[in-house]
């Protein structure tokens, strides 16, 4: 079911100028590279943690006041579910996150290697058909843009309600050389601290239904898991 578009979207975006500091999108043509400035962006050299595929912005406005030292890099494909966000961050005065819209596959084209200490999935879509595979967040070439723009052992977290699909990531992760720790088919009651509800993690749990958590830590000594057969 296609997602109605919002009533002046644009406008609503506009309006949140300030916080979307970058717009990557299809146009047939990898964008230029221009690598964002944090220390610029955000007015201090505190470290980045990175959202991809941030929905309407409940985890990342929640995580950002619980960190305040902490700087928030929030990504969406869709500008029609980012506006929410935005407006949210804005409606809030939360000083600390800034956005992206567009393709993740493009991340590497505006952030800089070595420039990222955490990485969240928080319930990526799963894409379960084989055929679209290369649309995972975890498949291998989004991956390798992970390995480049993470710092040494920077860490990605990611959590899914999807069993088949946290098994693909795991091993997708373990392939290209990531280390894999603190894994539990059932965060809820794992004994793991810190955890942050996202919308979606409200929903599924309502339902019954266990949340997949692991945690990858990045080694950027390990070979390349890429192939041009890999190609997004």
């Amino acid at each position: 079911m296609r997602m109605r578009k919002k009533k002046n979207l644009a406008e609503r975006v506009f309006a949140c100028s300030g916080l979307l500091i970058c717009k990557l999108y299809n146009t047939g043509e990898e964008p230029e590279a221009k690598l964002l400035d944090f220390c610029k962006i955000y007015g201090n050299s505190d470290p980045v943690w990175l959202e991809i595929g941030c929905g309407k912005g409940g985890f990342v406005n929640q995580a950002a006041k619980i960190y305040p030292h902490i700087n928030f890099l929030a990504a969406e494909k869709i500008e029609n579910v980012a506006v929410s966000a935005l407006e949210r961050t804005k409606l809030e005065k939360i000083p600390n996150i800034r956005y992206i819209t567009g393709m993740a596959e493009y991340l590497g084209h505006v952030i800089a290697p070595n420039s990222v200490k955490r990485i969240y999935l928080n319930f990526s879509c799963p894409f379960p058909k084989e055929r679209h595979a290369k649309h995972r967040l975890t498949h291998p070439a989004h991956l390798e843009i992970y390995k480049r723009i993470l710092t040494a052992n920077g860490l990605i977290i990611f959590k899914t309600d999807n069993r088949s699909f946290f098994e693909y990531s795991q091993e997708s992760l373990s392939s290209c050389g990531f280390h894999i720790q603190n894994v539990t088919h059932d965060l809820h009651n794992s004994g793991i601290t810190g955890n942050i509800i996202t919308e979606y993690e409200k929903i599924f749990t309502k339902q019954g239904q266990k949340i997949n958590y692991l945690e990858a830590i990045v080694d950027k000594q390990a070979i390349s898991c890429y192939t041009k057969s890999d190609k997004i």
